[in-house]
C-alpha cells in the first residue's frame, strides 16, 4: 500500500486538488520531489506550499501515521528535514526529534484507481491487463517495448561484464561460459554454467588435442558418468576410465547428477549431446569468440553453430540406444536462441568496452534480423494485441512478462501506468 501511495504522489494522481493538512491548512504541491529508493525519507527535495508559505525539503509516507514512531523516525535526525508527512490513515501526530510537530496530510486516492490497481496486482492470470491493452495508444506501447528490448539486452551485457572481470579480461573464457549456459536452454542453464565454471578452459586446454578426454572431463564433471545402468555401453565405460584417471590427476570433484533435469523434456534436449557440442568447440582449442567477431552477418554466424557431431554422439541422445540416422546438434530454432543469448550480448558488450559502435550495431541488427521466438509468452501478448516481428521484440516481451507482469509491477510498467492514470483522472 505504501508503494502505491508513493506512486500516486510521484505522478500527482491524488483525488482532489483541494488538499489540506489534518489541522486544516491548504496544501499545494509545487514539486513532489525525487523518489528515494534507498534508506531515508521517501522523497527528496520536494517543494510544497502550506497555507501560502513555500517549504523545500523531504516528504515521508506511511500507511498509518503511527508508523512514524513505530519506525523510530521521531528520534532519527535524518528525518528532521521532513516538511510533510503523507499518510493513508491519520491515527497519531508526528514530531521531529526536537519535539516540533510536522504537518500531516491524508492522501486521498481515487476509488477507481485503487480498484483498478487491486484488479491488476491481484489477478491470477498471466497478463491481467490483456483485455485493456487495446485502449493504450500505439505509440506508448511501441516506445515501451523498444525500451524493454534494450533493458533485457543490457541485463545480459552487464552479466558479460561481470564474467569478464572474473576471468581477467579473457573473452574466450566469457564466451565459453556464456555458450554453456545458453546450451542449457532455460531448464538446464544453471547446471551448464556450473559445469563450465567447474571445468574451465585452462583445464580443458591441456587436453584439447583429444576429443575423448575433453568429453570425459565434461561428462565426468557433470556427474553424468555415474549411472550404473549405462555400464554395458562401451563408450560410456571408456569415458568412465578416462575421467577416473583425469579426476585423480587433477583432484577433480564432479557435480551431483541431480543438478540435471531430464524429466518431461525431449531426448534431443538431453544435456549429453549439448555437452558433446561444447566439447566440439573446445577440441583443437577454443576460439569461438574470435570467430563470432570475424563473422560477416547472420548467415556466417549461423554456420558457426550448424554442427554435425562425429562419432558416438552423431547417433545418440544419451548413452545406450542408437538413433536410426544422424541429426544436427542444434535445430535452426535452437541456433536462433544461441544467437540471441550468446552472440548478441557478447558483440554488444565488446562494442561497449572497445568503444566499437559497429559491434553494437551488429548486435542490434542481428536481433532485428532473427525470426520472432515462438513460446507461450509471445503467443499470449499476440492475443492481447502486441505482436512481434523479430527477436528483438520477443526479447522485450519476455522482459515485460518476467520483470513486470510476473512481479505485478504494474505501476512501473508504461502500459499499466497509462491505464491506472486514466482511471485516476476519470474519478478526479
Amino acid at each position: 500500500m505504501e508503494q502505491l501511495m508513493q506512486y500516486v504522489w510521484q505522478h500527482r494522481l491524488w483525488r482532489s486538488a483541494d488538499m489540506r493538512t489534518n489541522d486544516g491548512r491548504r496544501v499545494r504541491v509545487i514539486d513532489p520531489g525525487l523518489l528515494n529508493t534507498d534508506s531515508g525519507p521517501d522523497f527528496f527535495n520536494a517543494k510544497v506550499e502550506i497555507d501560502g508559505q513555500v517549504w523545500v525539503g523531504n516528504v515521508e509516507m506511511h500507511v498509518r501515521a503511527s508508523d512514524w514512531r513505530r519506525h523510530g523516525h521521531d528520534t532519527d535526525k535524518a528525518y528532521d528535514s521532513v516538511i510533510l508527512h503523507v499518510v493513508g490513515k491519520d491515527d497519531a501526530p508526528v514530531r521531529r526529534s526536537s519535539g516540533e510537530r510536522i504537518p500531516q496530510l491524508v492522501l486521498e486516492v481515487s476509488p477507481r484507481f485503487t480498484d483498478s490497481y487491486n484488479a491488476l496486482v491481484g489477478s491470477k492470470v498471466m497478463l491481467p491487463c490483456a483485455a485493456r491493452i487495446a485502449q493504450v495508444p500505439h505509440l506508448t506501447v511501441t516506445e515501451w517495448v523498444q525500451r524493454l528490448a534494450f533493458e533485457r539486452l543490457h541485463r545480459k551485457v552487464e552479466r558479460t561484464h561481470e564474467l569478464l572481470q572474473l576471468y581477467h579480461g579473457s573473452w574466450e573464457d566469457v564466451c565459453y561460459v556464456t555458450l554453456a549456459r545458453t546450451l542449457g536452454f532455460g531448464i538446464n542453464s544453471d547446471a551448464f554454467e556450473r559445469l563450465a565454471r567447474r571445468t574451465p578452459l585452462r583445464l580443458l586446454g591441456k587436453h584439447s588435442d583429444s576429443l575423448l578426454q575433453i568429453e570425459a572431463l565434461l561428462m565426468g564433471q557433470a556427474g553424468l558418468l555415474t549411472d550404473a545402468s549405462h555400464a554395458g555401453d562401451a563408450y560410456h565405460s571408456q569415458l568412465v576410465r578416462e575421467y577416473g584417471f583425469l579426476a585423480n590427476k587433477f583432484q577433480l570433484t564432479p557435480m551431483e547428477s541431480e543438478a540435471w533435469k531430464l524429466f518431461r523434456i525431449r531426448p534431443q534436449n538431453f544435456p549429453y549431446r549439448r555437452i558433446a557440442m561444447l566439447a566440439h568447440y573446445v577440441y583443437g582449442g577454443f576460439g569461438l569468440m574470435a570467430s563470432i567477431i570475424d563473422a560477416k552477418g547472420e548467415s556466417e554466424l549461423r554456420k558457426l553453430f550448424t554442427v554435425d557431431l562425429d562419432g558416438y554422439w552423431s547417433r545418440h541422445f544419451t548413452f545406450g540406444a542408437e538413433q536410426p540416422r544422424p541429426t544436427a546438434a542444434l535445430s535452426q530454432s535452437s541456433i536462433d536462441i544461441v544467437l540471441i543469448n550468446t552472440v548478441a550480448p557478447l558483440l554488444y558488450a565488446r562494442g561497449e568496452i572497445m568503444d566499437d559502435y559497429s559491434l553494437i550495431d551488429r548486435a542490434v541488427e542481428l536481433l532485428e534480423s532473427l525470426r520472432p521466438e515462438r513460446n507461450s509468452i509471445v503467443s499470449n501478448f499476440a492475443l492481447a494485441g502486441i505482436k512481434a516481428d523479430d527477436a528483438l521484440t520477443t526479447q522485450a516481451l519476455i522482459e515485460l512478462r518476467r520483470e513486470y507482469c510476473d512481479a505485478r509491477k504494474c505501476i512501473y510498467c508504461k502500459i499499466g501506468h497509462w491505464l491506472l492514470s486514466r482511471d485516476a483522472s476519470r474519478d478526479a
